[in-house]
């Protein structure tokens, strides 16, 4: 493919990409980001291949700034959840309102 097809299959897929996420209610996050953690390993591990079988340098730069790129994002992924996911958990007293039980 040439270059002006890719760029248009990036520029629309970044546009549906925040169509689609930013429609999805709030109670839905916590999946969506679960399903999208486990897609960019996917992505992850195929950014690793590509880096491994890289025969230009060129191709090596881009591999692996697809990887930190990749890496990065799955990180990211995975600290939003755990933080969404402690929302919903229960809250734990504090070391005040504790004393305060205790004092009664």
């Amino acid at each position: 493919m040439d270059a002006i097809t890719l760029l248009t299959f990036f520029v629309l897929s970044v546009f549906v990409g925040f169509e689609v996420v930013s429609k999805v209610s709030s109670t839905l996050h916590t999946p969506l980001m679960s399903g999208a953690n486990a897609i960019h390993g996917i992505i992850l591990v195929g950014a690793v291949i590509v880096a491994g079988q890289a025969e230009s340098t060129f191709v090596l730069v881009v591999a692996l700034l697809a990887v930190l790129m990749a890496t990065i994002n799955l990180v990211g992924g995975f600290v939003v959840t755990d933080r969404m996911l402690q929302m919903f958990g229960r809250r734990r007293p504090s070391a005040e309102t504790a004393a305060k039980g205790e004092e009664r």
